[in-house]
């Protein structure tokens, strides 16, 4: 089978000798090329060029935001998405129960492979761009610009600088002294949402080991899901992701709206907001619409214990 492993070597962990070893296991039952990411938005079209040209699968080593961008070059096509580790959180492929080390994870896949373990599943669809698990919108996008200008730390620092960048982004980089949006779906408008996340997959990210679990709901095969904090004050911030680390499930009331299997959402800003997909953040927007597409991405899905 023709192949593409596709590799972003500045990703947090990716190492040559992963890269070396991995294209060798592929190799060893498929006719796999080598493309290695230079820019942003360069493996998207790298990934649509592979799949212009016959290749069935594209494996792709690097972070989250790699494999979005790739996601995006394939989606509506026959070729199939192979997700592994290289990022610093790696939220896609850990959703998908791939394993954390690269080459466990590529012979996961290959035997899912070697099964016809390949479906099609849902994206959701923002600005002309589709998502892989999440579009978060206010302050949780300030944390990862925060993230994103210390890139060089992600490497060595991980999980430490995301903890570092919440606590910097609180006190010095964000206004949290008004709301920042109205969220709307159906017949229902929250027009004082300081921070709002849209959800593919869940669970939201990994502290360390752990999930951070925000809609138990979302899956790859249904509609989107929502969650909208409506304060920013500190002592019910810290509840909320008090509950989150010990593994509560979020409840319906006066600091969160929750809604699950959404087919639309439309964010109004009542002033521009800053927002991040699949943790790459994207710069500031007045108005965001979206829209669940269903069956528009092959992927590769491991076998489960």
């Amino acid at each position: 089978m023709k192949v593409l492993l596709l590799v972003n070597g500045s990703a947090s962990s990716v190492t040559a000798r992963a890269r070396v070893l991995i294209q060798s296991i592929i190799a060893e039952n498929h006719d796999v090329e080598l493309a290695l990411t230079s820019r942003r938005g360069h493996a998207s079209r790298l990934a649509r060029g592979a799949a212009s040209t016959g290749t069935k699968i594209v494996f792709v080593l690097g972070g989250d935001g790699t494999l979005n961008e790739a996601a995006n070059g394939l989606a509506g096509s026959d070729c199939a998405l192979a997700p592994l580790p290289g990022g610093s959180t790696n939220v896609f492929a850990r959703t998908l129960g791939i394993p954390d080390d690269p080459l466990e994870a590529v012979r996961s896949l290959l035997s899912a492979i070697d099964a016809n373990q390949i479906r099609s599943v849902g994206l959701g669809e923002v600005d002309g761009r589709y998502f892989l698990f999440h579009c978060g919108m206010g302050f949780d996008a300030a944390v990862v610009q925060q993230v994103e200008r210390k890139a060089a730390l992600k490497r060595y620092a991980g999980h430490p600088l995301f903890i570092w960048a919440g606590f910097n982004t609180w006190l010095n980089h964000y206004d949290h002294s008004s709301p920042r949006m109205s969220v709307e779906h159906g017949d229902k408008l929250i027009n004082d949402s300081y921070f709002t996340v849209v959800l593919n997959t869940n669970p939201y990210t990994y502290l360390g080991h752990r999930p951070l679990s925000l809609a138990p709901a979302a899956t790859l095969d249904n509609g989107l899901s929502l969650v909208v904090l409506r304060t920013m004050a500190f002592k019910p911030v810290m509840s909320i992701v008090k509950d989150l680390i010990s593994g509560k499930q979020l409840r319906e009331g006066n600091t969160l709206h929750l809604a699950d299997n959404l087919p639309e959402i439309e964010i109004a800003g009542h002033k521009p907001f800053p927002y991040q997909l699949d943790g790459d953040f994207l710069g500031e927007v007045s108005s965001l619409k979206f829209t669940w597409v269903p069956e528009k991405l092959r992927l590769v899905c491991p076998l489960l214990p």
